[in-house]
């Protein structure tokens, strides 16, 4: 089963979030926080305005982006979690190289 989302929606997989902390401790799986990270898997064409015109969405397919923790509606397909989620959801994207570990510290 193949989705394609509708006008904005943005269907997103969610990455796995970090099981070890910094100090090297495992954290149990219930106790891990769902990721507010995830991977555009496809998008709708764009928000319909007013006079008819379709203004496509920012993100495209492949794009890293964050979201809030609540965001949007999961969804299975053939066993995989998936995230359906308006593109006024997503709260930016996460650029090529940029590491997502720390942020670094000003001298």
């Amino acid at each position: 089963m193949k989705v394609k989302p509708l006008r904005d929606r943005i269907l997103i997989k969610r990455l796995e979030s970090e099981e070890k902390t910094s100090g090297g401790i495992i954290i149990p799986d219930s106790a891990q926080e769902k990721s507010t990270i995830g991977l555009v898997v496809e998008t709708g064409a764009g928000r319909v305005l007013e006079d008819g015109k379709v203004l496509p969405n920012d993100v495209k397919k492949g794009d890293k982006v964050v979201f809030p923790k609540y965001a949007g509606s999961e969804i299975d397909i053939k066993g995989e979690q998936f995230l359906l989620l308006s593109e006024d959801e997503i709260m930016g994207v996460v650029e090529p190289g940029v590491s997502e570990d720390k942020p670094k510290k000003k001298k």
